[in-house]
């Protein structure tokens, strides 16, 4: 088992990679991708992200926002708005929020 202090040290130079990978998956991801929300999103550290639910296991995000027809990315079926914007389910499916 490796001293707690190098452990400790380990982690500090993972999280920042890890951190790294999140970004350039996310870059991946946006592409040639416009924002109307200048992709608050991930410029603000996730805090300012639209509300949202994961439904299920397929790409299927419903937007859960007051005025979700206000967003160029809703998608109106039967009784339900659904994201269509491929950051945001990225967002909500891979990094759970």
């Amino acid at each position: 088992m490796p001293p707690a202090g190098l452990y400790s040290q380990d982690v500090e130079e993972v999280v920042p990679s890890m951190e790294q990978d999140y970004e350039k998956l996310l870059r991946e991801t946006i592409g040639d991708l416009e924002c109307p929300r200048g992709f608050k999103c991930i410029t603000e550290g996730l805090e300012k992200l639209c509300e949202a639910e994961e439904l299920g296991p397929d790409l299927l995000v419903e937007c859960l926002e007051e005025n979700p027809s206000a967003c160029l990315f809703s998608l109106h079926f039967g009784n339900r708005y659904y994201c269509e914007c491929p950051l945001r389910i990225y967002i909500c499916k891979k990094l759970k929020k």
